[in-house]
């Protein structure tokens, strides 16, 4: 048996390395949204000749519209994000597109959405997640009958969520990574895994209590994390090499999304047993040292 108890103050400073430059950019710099949540459009645009980024500023300002951000993916392809503009401008702006070089750019893609919906997607789109937290706490606590496993629980998923938040708010001041409601996606499924393999070390432990183990309770998470880390990794593992492969051979479009979806795995994969479980000590310790005083 594996004496994991005995090193958590190495769990809460490696997660703690993780989290402190994470948060402090969001709290600085906060996150980059796409036109999902501020409304504008977004243009993708495959042009044959190599290009500047100043001659897309020169066109958007010739068609008088606003121009946010250019960003280059591979073969020559452009995302040019436009702020909120009327159809007109929109159009003179395609249209000059079309003579920035011979052969003609091609538009690929021409998406607009409007501010109002853009706002009403972020609301949804924390609503969701904050449903989504309660009913993890309260179908937790209840399965396990003690409110304790209810919260570290939920501490570990907030955990993994703080994680992905911050690695993207970095990503978004020194890339220009911008969240979209890919993202979204991302970040609601990083929740569902996060207590996934959770529930699964809280199960064993209440199994050996269950049945009257006279063990102490930290043996018991001991033994729990000895018996599960193996079937927990490898399961966690055959997720990563997968998204690994879409990371690496996946299409631009869904890049971001997969690296989203690939921290917020390793990141679970980490805290049900060095978050979650070491939080459910810790209280029990302090729980005991009352009683005891």
């Amino acid at each position: 048996m594996i004496r994991f108890s005995k090193y958590l103050w190495i769990y809460f400073l490696l997660s703690a390395l993780v989290l402190v430059p994470g948060m402090y950019s969001l709290v600085r710099w906060g996150l980059v949204p796409a036109i999902d949540f501020t409304g504008g459009t977004l243009l993708e645009v495959s042009v044959p000749k190599p290009v500047t980024d100043q001659m897309f500023m020169i066109l958007a300002g010739n068609a008088k519209v606003t121009l946010s951000s250019i960003q280059q993916s591979q073969g020559g392809t452009y995302l040019l994000r436009l702020k909120p503009e009327q159809d007109s401008s929109l159009k003179t702006f395609e249209e000059t597109l079309l003579t920035l070089t011979k052969p003609a750019p091609k538009i690929l893609r021409n998406e607009t959405v409007g501010p109002v919906l853009g706002k009403e997607l972020l609301t949804k789109a924390l609503a969701a997640a904050l449903l989504a937290i309660i009913g993890i706490l309260s179908y937790v606590a209840y399965a396990f009958r003690n409110v304790r496993f209810g919260v570290a629980a939920i501490v570990a998923l907030a955990h993994d969520l703080l994680v992905v938040l911050g690695c993207f708010s970095l990503f978004g001041h020194f890339f220009h990574v911008e969240v979209d409601t890919l993202f979204v996606t991302a970040f609601l499924t990083t929740m569902s895994f996060s207590v996934h393999d959770t529930i699964v070390v809280f199960d064993r432990i209440r199994e050996y209590r269950k049945y009257g183990d006279r063990m102490v309770f930290d043996d018991l998470c001991d033994r729990a994390l000895t018996e599960t880390i193996g079937r927990s990794t490898a399961n966690s593992l055959t997720i990563i090499f997968m998204l690994l492969a879409l990371v690496l051979l996946g299409g631009s479009t869904t890049y971001w999304f997969v690296v989203a979806l690939l921290i917020g795995t390793v990141s679970g994969t980490y805290s049900s047993p060095f978050v979650a479980t070491p939080v459910l000590l810790v209280w029990n310790r302090r729980a005991n040292q009352k009683k005891k005083s």
